[in-house]
């Protein structure tokens, strides 16, 4: 009787501890569309910068971003994640290490991959960027049912798909894609969304910096406890073949990334509080250097994707040189499991990124 009262004791001491180990109580989910792990790890590519039909601005880029070594060219290109991350974080997806992330999905483009963060399911039938509601569960409306965080889910992008992918009416997550006006009584929001309606539309929707910034105020006022940012530039500049903007757009949203960060670090409810999550949807192709601008199940690589993560919860290893392998649909468990929830859809999910979890 004493040995089972102990053995009692112990369990629940064990299961205390873990209650008060776990120190996550916000989460932030960003992701660069088709943006390549090969400058993530690397920074610019040396045959694209110096390549006239890809880059207009070969000296500029060069002057800005060009050092002998990746590890020089990466901090250059991305000095947030590879100063702030890199030294508290994690990164993983560095393939010189055999360190891999794939899209499971057999498409490998944008929402086939956002429904495979988001739902943790490689769905076969979600084969098409058509505007229609996905039918699968996804981790941000379930993380939205739970106590505590009903009504603290929202979601901004500059893509115009996103109300469908994440199922804005069933899911009843706040999602504000594109030109959706801010309909808010602050005037930094006003603001914005006058400006969003006169701007300049380059890439045919607005511009990342519009979208970030309304993600931002929208955090200052209202304090949600889950927000995804999903920035596009970089996959449109992509497909237009502008290498020059395609980098240009990376660097500004590791600024706007690092800029987060920095103000969720100075507000009580966010600080030491707050798991950041940094990912993109698919790869590009670079076996053949000219296929850099597309992806697709026909293009060599553009399955091969990153991750990075930051927070209180998540040990301070930095980039991750050891063979492994993960995969796209783990994201949506480990979202959850860094809330301390347990994801279980009707739909089959894998295991969550425990690495990432202390």
């Amino acid at each position: 009787m004493i040995k089972r009262l102990a053995a009692g004791i112990f369990v629940l001491s064990m299961a205390m501890t873990a209650v008060c180990q776990h120190k996550t109580n916000n989460l932030v989910i960003v992701t660069l569309d088709g943006m390549r792990w090969q400058e993530v790890f690397g920074g610019v590519d040396e045959v694209l910068l110096n390549d006239s039909i890809f880059n207009h601005d070969r000296k500029g880029l060069k002057e800005k971003f060009w050092a002998e070594t990746a590890e020089e060219r990466r901090k250059k290109l991305f000095p947030f994640l590879w100063n702030v991350v890199a030294q508290q974080g994690q990164l993983y997806g560095n393939r010189k290490y055999d360190n891999k992330v794939d899209n499971a999905n057999p498409y490998w483009f944008s929402y086939p991959g956002y429904n495979e963060i988001f739902t943790g399911f490689p769905d076969t039938a979600v084969n098409s960027n058509d505007k229609i509601y996905n039918k699968n569960e996804n981790v941000l409306e379930f993380i939205n049912k739970q106590k505590g965080y009903r009504g603290k889910v929202a979601a901004f992008s500059t893509w115009d798909v996103f109300p469908y992918i994440l199922n804005e009416p069933r899911s009843k997550i706040y999602v504000n894609a594109d030109v959706d006006t801010l309909k808010f009584n602050t005037v930094a929001l006003s603001l914005l969304n006058d400006m969003q309606f006169l701007t300049t539309r380059p890439i045919g929707v607005r511009p990342d910096v519009i979208t970030y910034f309304a993600a931002r105020e929208y955090l200052k006022e209202y304090k949600p406890k889950v927000l995804y940012i999903a920035f596009d530039e970089t996959d449109d500049f992509a497909h237009a073949g502008m290498y020059d903007q395609y980098i240009g757009s990376a660097h500004a949203q590791d600024a706007m990334i690092g800029d987060l960060w920095k103000l969720l670090q100075s507000l009580p409810q966010y600080k030491g509080q707050t798991t950041l999550l940094v990912t993109c949807d698919h790869g590009r192709g670079d076996k053949i250097k000219s296929e850099w601008k597309h992806h697709g199940d026909k293009i060599a690589d553009s399955h091969e994707i990153w991750l990075a993560a930051i927070g209180p919860d998540t040990e301070m290893s930095g980039e991750m040189k050891n063979p492994a392998q993960l995969y796209q649909m783990q994201i949506a468990p480990t979202i959850a499991k860094l809330l301390g929830f347990s994801f279980k859809p009707e739909h089959p999910v894998k295991e969550p990124i425990n690495t990432i979890v202390k």
